[in-house]
């Protein structure tokens, strides 16, 4: 259900705005929508866990709120992340 160092080390190079950039609010919303589809591929098979599903619906309220903070700060990193993340808004 986590995602692997390497994917994770993947992620951050991919949406760094520079160099050793682990805390921009694209990397954290790469990483939560990354973490979002393991666990929802996870409930295809295992529809009655619970616990797991409210892990879930705390990481897509995370999500939405950093998704917000950069839509109200900088809309065209906000459009162009949702672009690349393929979210749909």
């Amino acid at each position: 259900m986590s995602i692997t160092a390497e994917r994770k080390s993947a992620l951050i190079k991919d949406y760094a705005q520079k160099d050793g950039d682990t805390g921009s609010p694209e990397v954290q919303v790469a990483i939560l929508t990354e973490r979002i589809t393991n666990l929802t591929e996870h409930f295809k098979s295992h529809a009655k866990d619970n616990h797991s599903r409210r892990g879930l619906l705390k990481m897509v309220s995370q999500r939405r709120s950093l998704l917000d903070y950069l839509k109200r700060n900088d809309e065209g990193r906000y459009r162009s992340l949702i672009e690349r993340l393929g979210i749909r808004r």
